[in-house]
């Protein structure tokens, strides 16, 4: 049995994924937990950690196109921020359909990278203020802890501030 045969916590394709980027070591750390931490808020109580130390990864389509985001547990998507960073007529929330196509894996699961196609990928900066963050392994059970750097690196993400802001004064 090869390192990429033997059993994990992660989505097979995400099991996959790692041995192709040569990350068998972290197929060991994956958590895999009893109830499910396919929301932000569900896997830091699992976990025991800062919701900000959640690295959502959120499906968008842009002018149709899907594009992946890297963003912080603890923050928002502002649309209006992707749609400038990516030049984009209009973006919006993909549906279930559209992610599973894209990443080959539900709402919920999905891991920064190791996906069924080459999607475009924003990564808020916010990610960045963490030594380490807690990603989706490819299921709504399971997850996986990464320096935020290497995470991004893996993902083929350009940094960007694409979250949303506290109400009040904007700099200008």
């Amino acid at each position: 049995m090869t390192a990429a045969e033997e059993p994990t916590a992660a989505h097979p394709r995400f099991a996959e994924a790692l041995h192709a980027l040569g990350l068998d070591d972290l197929r060991s750390q994956v958590r895999r937990f009893p109830d499910s931490t396919r929301t932000a808020a569900e896997a830091a109580a699992a976990l025991g950690c800062d919701l900000s130390e959640i690295c959502k990864s959120l499906v968008f389509a842009a002018d149709g196109v899907p594009v992946l985001v890297l963003m912080d547990g603890a923050s928002r998507v502002d649309l209006e921020r992707v749609r400038q960073e990516l030049g984009a007529e209009k973006v919006t929330r993909a549906n279930a359909d559209l992610v599973r196509e894209t990443t080959g894996y539900a709402i919920g699961g999905v891991p920064p990278f190791g996906h069924r196609t080459k999607t475009r990928v924003l990564a808020d900066r916010s990610l960045l203020d963490h030594d380490t963050v807690w990603a989706a392994a490819g299921t709504p059970y399971a997850v996986f802890p990464m320096d935020p750097k290497t995470l991004i690196h893996h993902a083929g993400g350009t940094l960007a501030d694409v979250r949303e802001q506290p109400e009040g004064p904007r700099a200008t």
